[in-house]
């Protein structure tokens, strides 16, 4: 009675290393749509539903969002110089080693965003709203310096939502 337990346990091991479970490996495109290493740049995406999207290591330059809609969409090692980005909704989004080089984020929103790692030089921010957005400090300093204007859907001041001094 006393070895049943361990009897039970040797058998189980023996099954399973037998019979083992397949595993699969997961991820997060399994569940979105990517885009990925693909020839997207110069694409015209405004004013388009690209809720979730991840765009993974692509160039992107000079490609047309203004107005789209890219809540909890993924930018990662994305290159995004002179994009439009005006008007955008990017909030809870996410912009990973990320450079945007003389890109218009006007107007854009960047709520809850999180955008570390990523660069921004000579971009226009003029009514961006980038409350409670994570973004490198250095970064931040950078946008303050021409940081102005209140964004016209959230009604939230951009140097403020920077919390620039």
């Amino acid at each position: 009675m006393k070895y049943q337990p361990i009897l039970a346990s040797v058998i189980l091991a023996l099954v399973l290393f037998v019979f083992p479970f397949s595993a699969q490996a997961a991820s997060s495109s399994n569940v979105t749509s990517s885009i990925m290493n693909q020839g997207v740049a110069g694409n015209d995406f405004s004013g388009q539903s690209l809720i979730g999207t991840e765009f993974t290591s692509v160039k992107l330059e000079n490609t047309n969002f203004s107005n789209a809609d890219l809540r909890g969409a993924v930018f990662n090692g994305t290159l995004l110089d002179t994009a439009n980005l005006h008007g955008v909704d990017f909030s809870q989004g996410i912009a990973y080693l990320t450079k945007f080089k003389d890109a218009d984020l006007s107007d854009a929103i960047f709520t809850d965003a999180m955008m570390l790692r990523s660069v921004f030089d000579n971009v226009d921010i003029t009514n961006a709203d980038f409350t409670d957005a994570i973004l490198d400090m250095v970064q931040v300093k950078k946008l303050c310096i021409n940081a102005s204007g209140i964004n016209s859907k959230t009604g939230v001041d951009t140097r403020q939502s920077l919390k620039c001094k």
